[in-house]
């Protein structure tokens, strides 16, 4: 019993962090994937005609970053990943005929309410931010 009781904050903390991690990982993942597809749905709409110049219209952005966030250019139905806004999706023209596509997630932890398992023990800031980007020549 005694030995349960040394054991058992150690084997939860571990169960959690891999958990935590997991969990992470996924959404990364998934906003790696959105990001991608939000980058080839620019990169074909990018260049208009057949000048050769990368010219991104207000419209493709906005797709763009709908794309990311709801999985559709349209816009319709629940984000992807809980938080994420297309505020927080940003395309750019990133020069020599590429396209850029990339987003600030910021992730929140599940075991937040875990004194000292993120920033030392602060409750009061629960997760960090997930960064990634994505360029692709226009097409």
């Amino acid at each position: 019993m005694i030995e349960f009781l040394i054991v058992l904050p150690i084997c939860m903390m571990l169960v959690m962090a891999t958990a935590e991690f997991g969990r992470a990982f996924m959404q990364y993942n998934a906003l790696t994937k959105g990001l991608r597809d939000g980058a080839r749905h620019v990169a074909s709409n990018a260049i208009v005609g057949t000048t050769g110049v990368v010219s991104i219209t207000g419209a493709t952005q906005s797709e763009a970053q709908n794309l990311v966030v709801y999985g559709n250019i349209g816009g319709a139905g629940t984000p992807v990943l809980p938080g994420l806004t297309t505020g927080a999706i940003t395309v750019a023209n990133a020069g020599a005929g590429n396209i850029r596509v990339s987003a600030v997630y910021p992730y929140g932890s599940i075991f937040a309410f875990v004194p000292g398992f993120f920033y030392s023990g602060s409750t009061t800031t629960n997760g960090y931010n997930l960064q990634a980007a994505i360029t692709m020549r226009a097409l």
